[in-house]
Parts: structure tokens; C-alpha cells; sequence
């Protein structure tokens, strides 16, 4: 079939006429006003021939005269892929030939170089051209409607441009339009009714909120030329009977991709065994009612604690940590009627008091017992890395699919979700305590920018001593400098997975780091144990490092002597002007550098029973399904129900392709209400600085260097002294610390992975840098201020 009338398309014809071609059919299937037409089908694209005869025979049943001729790639109109502009439209073509011409350029505007980058972008490795003709409207107005707000992504208000003549000048942005907002519950006049009952059919119909292309003809009838999928809203939250506000809490950990199904699932159920371990009782069902799941990115409710008249008022001080954007935006909100204050509080106060009861002798007493003896407090938490070790003991290798997954949901955490997490707990917080305190008892005799200097250089943390192991592996391949440095990161690690390589020591790192990973909190990421490449990238990048100045470790030991010689300076001058405060300070600080490096110890010991739950479920999942990490998109208790025989091979399928889509998605709203509003979006715009972008402090100094614009770490490459602008940064990230001269992220917290390691490492950070992926490009000279949090753009 070359050619198709537009009434008898339907949606499940999409891979013979195309995105566009099926949205209008259901259309017209819905009962809109959509003109007349019909489809050229991709069996003609396939064909390479134009079908004269047929098209010209369509064409006269069409009346002749002027008509619309549009693409309809197959690849086109997704709901996660617009296409917009990509491929060509042709107005007003007049005549058989002219139409058969236009009918070639829709075809070879499928290779145009924007197409082909477009569905590399998006994942698309092939796609088909099928061509729509439509008789021509001729407009007094025409324009486009969203029935989401594209900007705010609020669900439920509509955004209409409008201008005179055809709509594409809107869409080519050649003319200024009229711009209207309303909400889909309020009624309009005129053809605005018209179109706002039309996108609320429309949104009903496609079941999702949908960017409509109208015009208005000379009589005032209203003509729907296209309705496609809003591919840019961050996926909704869950539906509620009232307004909430979740916050997204990822990005202080520097984790903003997404999380796999099983990777929520399984730290709901370490968080569940940890509130029994602490007393609390809690659903087994759903242990963290408050943590929300959206777009895999996880979120928590804040709306009971925003209303409540006893805690709104401390939010914006508590909420520092988020950083000046997500703190501005809550703050916002108090204002907002929908969050208007209510007498009570957000939990139940009998259990907070049994709670605080139960631990806070414990952990007084941890914390104290660290301060005093701070060489034992690390022994102790050492000892408890070990026995977690000990004690994570999973299923034998004849065990069935249902013992694996029971040993998981059941046993795999038992081990580490102690009330003291096997005593780590109490000498990390002590470090934690004993690193913040100083800022408040030195204020106005120490700098910020000199206390963050004391915390350079801290000993015993497990990810600094991770990326200073490899970059001893570095120093080991340098005998090998051609092959570690000219092969690509995947062939080097298939080389050693088959035993090809020289050793230079990667096996015994492997044995104790092989279980981290970027994003290494979910169970659904490949450990570098499994996929090496990361670390041969990063080996490389370790090899350009020519001068000795600049090598790790020196970098490392100059920031530790830098923080031993500011720690001693403030040591005179706080005792001279604060005789008690500042020898309390002192000697806080001196602790600090004794105990805050196993800050990080805590989630490295949470990776042991994590790496043996994902052993067994990819053991399960290679029994169940044909692809093992299948099982990865599944809950605990969908997995379980699959070992018993359920088939839920299309939730995998729909579950992972959203997956792949979140991954290539540019931003994450840190605050999001329950329409859909990303309440940062709702800011007033900062005007622009000359030159300088704005975040927050997150390691103090100062460098000058090439921007390097990396969005995920592995594989990526940074030349030495370079600085590095990310998204964000976790411990998967740390190993490019090492070479660069500094480091800016879009979001974060001071107390995150990222700026933690580049204070130790003595790099300058800035973190909470809106958009820097995008204002940066890669090769500018950029100046950062890691005190000022700022920085600036260089002209060159």
C-alpha cells in the first residue's frame, strides 16, 4: 500500500505512515477538524520511486489547488522524540509535479545532517520516511498550543502563541507571537474556547499532555493540523487529591541519573531494616512513605512539614544544604496558599521521642568515646567493614531463581543495617560534628575559605585512598605508556577480562574497589569489576600528567601540609583572642583530621551487601529472562512473582526504554510540585552578569584553565589541568579529580561526595552552577572562585 487516506489511520499503523500521519488519523478518528489528505507510505520511500500515477490521482480526488506537504518519518512524533523541525515541510505546493518534487525533499530531508545527529541524540538508529499531503489552510491566524505548560511543566495550565498568517513563523521564531496562559479550568472567549476544549479532548485522547499546530481560516473556523507528544516535561508525579512538594535529594549525594526499578526497591527495603533495627515500626510494604519515585530520580515529600505551623519556619535555614536554588525555591512556597500553615506536626511525636531515646544515649556516648580516643573510634569502624564483610553470605551455586531473591529482599542487608551500621556510625558523625562546629565558634576570627583549607589533605577516607591506589596503577603502566594511552578504554578492558594485558596490579585494586561504580547506589549499575573501561579512561587520562608537581599524590600531600600549617596559624590566633572557644575549636579541628575521612566509609560498607545482592540478581535474572538485567527493572516483589511464574517480559520492555530516555534527559527539577511545576522554573529571571555565572562555595581557591564539559565519567577524558564542569559528581567520578585544576557542577551540597574529595585533593570547587553544561563549552578559559562560589567566563 503506497498511498492512504488520512480517515483510515490509526496509531497502530505508525511504522507504515509515521508519527505524524497516525496522530492525525486518530484525530480524525476523534472527531476533530483536521483538512482533508492523505499519506505517501514508507513502502513508496522504500521503493526510491515516487508513485507518479497513484499520487496524482489522490491529488485530484483532493480537489487539486494548493496543499500542505509534511514528513512523517517514522522516527517522528514519539512520545519521547518530537522531531521537531528535523525534517522539511513544504507550504502552498501547487500542481503534480511540483507535488511529486516535494515528496523527494520530505524523503531526503530523512539524511540531512540535523536528522541523522538528532536520532543519534535520542537513540534512534534507523527510521523510515512516509510523507503526509493535506489541503492548504489559508490562515488569518494560526499558532501552536501546549496543554502542559513547556517551560514550567505544570500539568494543568495550557500556553498558546498565536500569530497573523501561518503558523510557521512562530515555530522559525521570525515573529514575536501573542502569548497566552490560562488554566484548563478556566474558560476562555471566542477561539481560545475553541482550542482550550480541543486540547483537553485532545490530552484526554492521546493520554498525555500534547504541543497541538492550529490555524484559524478566513470564515473563523478553527483547523487542528498536528497534536504530538510534549517531549520535554519531566515525567509527572504521582496523582494526589491536593498539592504537594517533593524535593529531589539525589543531587547531594551527586547521583542525578536515573535509578533502576530494582535499585529503589532495594533501598526502600535496607532503609526498612534499619527503622526496625532502630525500633521503629514500619510497613514492610513501603518503609519510606515519603520517598517518591519520579522520572527514577528520587524525591521526598515535603508538604506535611511545609504546612505545619511549628517546622515551615525553620525550613529555609535547614534546607542549606540544598544549595541557594532548591532553598529559594521551598522559600517561595511558603507564600503559597496551597501550603497555607495547619496546626500540628508532620510525624508522630510519641515515636520521635521513643526513637531519640533509644539512640541518642548511643549515640552521645559513640561520639564522645570518638573525640576521646579517636585512634580506636577508626579501629572499631574498620572492624565493622570487616565483619560486614564476614557476614554477607549469599544463597550456594545450585540455589534457584525464588532462594536468590528471598536471600535479597530478606537476608542481603541484615548485615549492615545495624542501629550503628556495626559501629561506623558513631566515629563518622563525630568526624562530621567535629569538622562543622569550628565554623561556629571561630566566626569572625577564621575565614571560610581557611577553615575549608584545614579540611584539605584529611587522612583515611576510603575514595581518596581509592583514587590515589589507581593512580599508583598509572605510575605501574607507564612502561606500557603506548598501549595504556593509544588503545580505547573498552578493547583494554576486554584484553584483560581474556588476560592480555601486562599486570600493573588492577586484579588486587579490583579485590578491594571493584564493587564501586558511578551511581554505585543503585544495584542496577555495573560495578567496575564487571566493566573495567572506566578505570583504563581514567589510567590514561592519569599518563598525560608530565610534570611531577602536578601528580596526585604530591597534589594530595601539599593540601595536607597547606591544612597542618592553616590549622596551626588559626591555632595562635584563636587562642590569643578566645582563650576557651578557641582551644575547643582546636582541638575539634585536630579531630576532624583524625576521623572526618570516614565520612565516606559509611556508603562503602552499604556497597558490600549491595554488590552480593547484585551478584544473585543477575544469577536470578539469567534463569528467568533473556537478557539478565531484565530483572533490574523490576521491584523485589515483581521479581518474585516472575520466579513464580509471571510474565512480565512488556514492563521490562516499557520500564527500560524509559529508563534509556531519562538517561539523556539534560535536567532534573530539584523542587517539583504534584501538577507537574518545576518550582525553580517559577523564579524571576537573574539578570545576566557580565561574564560571571553564580552557585555556591563548595572548596575554597582559586584556578585558571580550559573547561572541560563532561556529562558522564566514563570513558571521558581530561587533559591535566583542565577543570572539570559537570552535572554533578559522585565517587564514580573522584578518579578524574586527580588531573584537574578544578571543578563546577550544576547542583550538590558542600557536605556531597564531589566537593568533599576536591577540598581533600586542594582543587577549588563551585557547585549549584545553574546550567553549566550549557553556558560552558569545553575549550573556554574559565576563572573559578571556590570561596566566592563564582565563576567567570574569560574573554579571550
Amino acid at each position: 500500500m503506497k498511498l492512504i487516506r488520512l480517515a483510515e489511520i490509526d496509531a497502530s499503523m505508525i511504522g507504515l505512515v509515521g508519527g505524524k500521519a497516525a496522530g492525525l488519523g486518530e484525530m480524525i478518528r476523534a472527531g476533530e477538524r483536521v483538512p482533508d489528505g492523505f499519506c505517501v507510505t514508507v513502502e513508496a520511500y522504500a521503493s526510491g520511486q515516487v508513485p507518479q500515477e497513484e499520487l496524482a490521482r489522490a491529488y485530484e480526488r483532493l480537489g487539486g489547488g494548493k496543499v500542505a506537504v509534511r514528513s512523517s518519518a517514522t522516527a517522528e512524533d514519539l512520545p519521547h522524540a518530537s522531531f521537531a523541525g528535523q525534517q522539511d515541510t513544504y507550504l502552498g505546493v501547487e500542481g503534480q509535479d511540483a507535488l511529486a518534487e516535494a515528496v523527494r525533499r520530505c524523503w531526503d530531508s530523512l539524511h540531512t545532517e540535523r536528522a541523522v545527529a538528532y536520532r543519534a541524540n535520542v537513540g534512534i538508529e534507523d527510521a523510515a520516511m512516509a510523507v503526509v499531503v493535506q489541503r492548504m489552510v489559508d490562515p488569518e491566524r494560526a499558532g501552536v498550543l501546549f496543554t502542559a505548560n513547556p517551560i514550567t511543566g505544570r500539568r494543568t495550565q495550557m500556553v498558546v502563541d498565536a500569530a497573523e498568517g501561518l503558523g510557521t513563523a512562530i515555530v522559525d521564531g521570525t515573529v514575536a507571537p501573542d502569548h497566552y496562559e490560562f488554566d484548563d479550568d478556566a474558560p476562555q472567549t471566542g477561539w481560545l474556547e475553541e482550542l482550550r476544549a480541543a486540547g483537553l479532548r485532545l490530552r484526554e485522547h492521546f493520554g498525555s499532555p500534547q504541543d497541538v499546530e492550529w490555524a484559524l481560516d478566513r470564515d473563523g473556523v478553527l483547523w487542528l493540523l498536528q497534536s504530538r507528544p510534549v517531549t520535554t516535561l519531566f515525567p509527572a508525579p504521582p496523582a494526589t487529591a491536593d498539592t504537594r512538594l517533593y524535593l529531589e535529594f539525589g543531587h547531594i549525594q551527586g547521583m542525578l541519573r536515573p535509578m533502576t526499578p530494582m535499585g529503589v526497591s532495594l533501598l526502600r527495603t535496607g532503609a526498612g531494616l534499619w527503622f526496625e533495627a532502630a525500633g521503629a515500626k514500619v510497613d514492610r510494604r513501603d518503609p519510606l512513605p515519603r520517598m517518591v519515585a519520579i522520572g527514577g530520580r528520587l524525591y521526598f515529600d515535603l508538604t506535611d512539614f511545609l504546612r505545619s505551623k511549628v517546622m515551615r519556619d525553620r525550613l529555609g535555614t535547614s534546607l542549606e544544604v540544598y544549595g541557594p536554588r532548591v532553598q529559594g525555591a521551598v522559600r517561595r512556597m511558603l507564600d503559597d496558599p496551597r501550603f497555607a500553615p495547619r496546626p500540628g506536626l508532620p510525624f508522630d511525636v510519641r515515636a520521635v521521642v521513643k526513637g531519640v531515646a533509644r539512640i541518642a544515649p548511643r549515640a552521645v556516648a559513640g561520639v564522645i568515646a570518638a573525640l576521646a580516643w579517636p585512634d580506636a573510634a577508626r579501629g572499631r569502624a574498620y572492624r565493622g567493614v570487616r565483619r560486614i564483610r564476614r557476614l554477607t553470605v549469599p544463597p550456594g551455586p545450585d540455589a534457584s531463581a525464588a532462594e536468590r531473591l528471598r536471600w535479597v529482599a530478606e537476608d542481603s542487608h541484615r548485615p549492615i543495617m545495624t542501629l550503628d551500621m556495626q559501629g561506623i556510625v558513631w566515629p563518622l558523625t563525630a568526624g562530621i560534628v567535629a569538622g562543622t562546629v569550628p565554623a561556629a565558634l571561630l566566626d569572625g576570627v577564621a575565614s571560610e575559605e581557611e577553615l575549608d583549607t584545614v579540611l584539605g589533605g584529611m587522612p583515611y577516607n576510603v575514595t581518596t585512598e581509592m583514587d590515589l591506589a589507581l593512580w599508583r596503577l598509572a605510575v605501574s603502566a607507564r612502561e606500557h605508556r603506548e598501549l595504556f594511552a593509544g588503545t580505547p578504554a573498552p578493547e583494554l578492558a576486554a584484553r584483560y577480562r581474556d588476560g592480555d594485558l601486562p599486570d600493573i596490579g588492577l586484579a588486587q585494586f579490583l579485590e578491594r574497589y571493584g564493587l564501586r561504580a558511578a551511581a554505585e547506589i543503585d544495584v542496577g549499575m555495573p560495578r567496575w569489576a564487571e566493566d573495567p573501561a572506566p578505570l583504563f579512561a581514567t589510567i590514561a587520562n592519569y599518563l598525560r600528567v608530565g610534570d611531577p608537581e602536578q601528580a596526585p599524590d604530591r597534589r594530595f600531600e601539599r593540601a595536607a601540609d597547606r591544612a597542618e600549617r592553616t590549622l596551626a596559624a588559626l591555632a595562635r590566633r584563636a587562642t590569643r583572642g578566645r582563650p576557651v572557644r578557641g582551644r575547643v575549636a582546636v582541638f575539634l579541628m585536630r579531630r576532624s583530621r583524625e576521623l572526618t575521612g570516614l565520612r565516606e566509609l559509611g556508603k562503602f560498607a552499604w556497597l558490600i551487601p549491595l554488590r552480593a545482592a547484585r551478584e544473585q540478581l543477575l544469577l536470578a535474572g539469567a534463569e528467568l529472562f533473556e537478557r539478565p538485567d531484565d530483572i533490574m527493572f523490576l521491584d523485589l516483589a515483581e521479581a518474585r512473582q516472575a520466579a513464580r511464574g509471571a510474565d512480565l517480559r512488556e514492563v521490562i520492555a516499557a520500564r527500560r526504554a524509559a529508563y534509556e530516555r531519562e538517561l539523556r534527559r539534560p535536567g532534573v527539577p530539584g523542587a517539583l510540585l504534584s501538577d507537574g511545576t518545576d518550582v525553580e522554573a517559577l523564579a524571576p529571571a537573574v539578570p545576566a552578569g557580565d561574564g560571571v555565572l553564580t552557585g555556591m562555595a563548595g572548596a575554597a581557591g582559586r584556578a585558571t584553565g580550559r573547561a572541560r564539559v563532561i556529562h558522564d565519567p566514563a570513558g571521558a577524558y581530561i587533559e591535566p589541568g583542565e577543570i572539570l564542569v559537570a552535572p554533578t559528581t559522585d565517587p564514580g567520578w573522584t578518579p578524574l579529580f586527580l588531573t584537574t585544576a578544578g571543578l563546577v557542577t550544576e547542583t550538590g551540597s558542600p557536605v556531597a561526595h564531589g566537593p568533599t574529595v576536591a577540598r581533600e585533593y586542594g582543587i577549588p570547587a563551585v557547585i549549584c552552577v545553574r546550567d553549566a553544561t550549557r553556558e560552558i563549552r569545553t575549550g573556554q578559559l574559565i576563572t573559578i572562585d571556590g570561596a566566592a562560589g563564582t565563576v567567570r567566563i574569560e574573554e579571550e
